[in-house]
């Protein structure tokens, strides 16, 4: 089957498209014909090994794993004897370690099925994002009606969706982009929309009772000059910080540590993608609550283009490898 395998760290450049073995099915797992795949940050870091405290994780030298890609969409193929709940010619959508080839090995509890209602490209922009959003509303904010909320990177993978979440949960929503995705942020249901390049949101003007920050280039004591006095800050990502930490410590330990000593909550995000999640993520697409927002489509061949793309900027939704 193709690939697009990596050796080593680097830029696009180290990404390779190959013929490898196609993935033997296990007891346990489910074997998925990749239709699309989701390209994002998460894709940039594991290519460059950046930041450099990921690689104790990852690979030292060079990355665990050979083949790119964790979002998936695409048709269940085979399943082994242990697997329930589904079966070959299934539509599914979840994360897989390799999603960037024509097969994929997945485990069956980081499946759901796929929104009939949508694309399969629309799908493969919903696992990571998806629940990544969920998590920080839902879980880590607390989100309630009628609580003003901002995003931060509001018309990235995350930030369209956290957003139209924020939205369905009846909260007031502020979105924060650059000048030529405000339009994109408005068509998404933001109530309001800042230019971060025109306008300072930190200045301590106004105030939100909780902000998702998913750009991560700001330090903690200017957002916190845009919380309520109780409000609460999610930071997801580990984007910002330098190559060696990036906002491992701004995230995971300075911003709890700072809530100990303010009546603020500053909390760190590092979602993990649940059957669960992906099912509620799904019925509120199903619902008609969510649509997730699509940056540029790229063919397998045209992975390290795509990569560049992404690192060129910030597109307005997901970009999508389709296979």
């Amino acid at each position: 089957m193709k690939a697009i395998v990596q050796d080593r760290y680097g830029s696009a450049d180290v990404l390779e498209l190959r013929d490898i073995a196609a993935p033997v099915v296990g007891d346990a797992d489910v074997l998925v014909r990749v239709l699309a795949a989701g390209c994002g940050p998460d894709i940039w870091h594991l290519m460059t090994g950046q930041p450099y405290l990921a690689r104790l994780m990852v690979g030292f030298r060079k990355p665990k794993v050979g083949v790119r890609g964790w979002d998936v969409a695409g048709r269940v193929e085979a399943v082994g004897s242990g697997v329930t709940g589904f079966q070959p010619g299934d539509e599914v959508m979840g994360i897989v370690e390799g999603s960037f080839a024509e097969l994929a090995i997945a485990r069956p509890d980081k499946l759901a099925p796929k929104p009939a209602r949508l694309t399969i490209e629309q799908a493969a922009a919903v696992p990571i994002s998806g629940v990544t959003a969920l998590q920080a509303l839902r879980d880590k904010a607390g989100v309630q009606p009628g609580h003003k909320v901002l995003i931060i990177g509001a018309a990235g993978g995350v930030g369209s969706l956290a957003v139209q979440l924020a939205r369905a949960f009846g909260a007031e929503v502020t979105g924060v982009c650059s000048t030529t995705k405000m339009d994109l942020v408005r068509s998404i249901g933001a109530h309001r929309v800042i230019d971060y390049t025109r306008e300072d949101f930190t200045d301590g003007q106004r105030r939100w009772e909780v902000i998702v920050d998913t750009a991560g280039r700001r330090p903690l004591a200017q957002l916190r000059r845009a919380l309520t006095r109780t409000g609460t800050l999610v930071i997801v990502g580990g984007d910002g910080g330098g190559p060696w930490t990036g906002g491992f410590f701004r995230g995971v330990l300075r911003a709890p540590l700072v809530s100990v000593f303010v009546g603020q909550k500053l909390r760190g995000l590092n979602a993990r993608v649940n059957q669960e999640d992906l099912r509620t993520v799904g019925e509120l697409i199903e619902a008609g609550k969510l649509t997730p927002v699509i940056d540029r489509t790229y063919p397998l061949v045209e992975t390290p283009e795509a990569l560049r793309h992404l690192e060129r900027g910030h597109p307005g939704g997901k970009v999508i490898i389709t296979i």
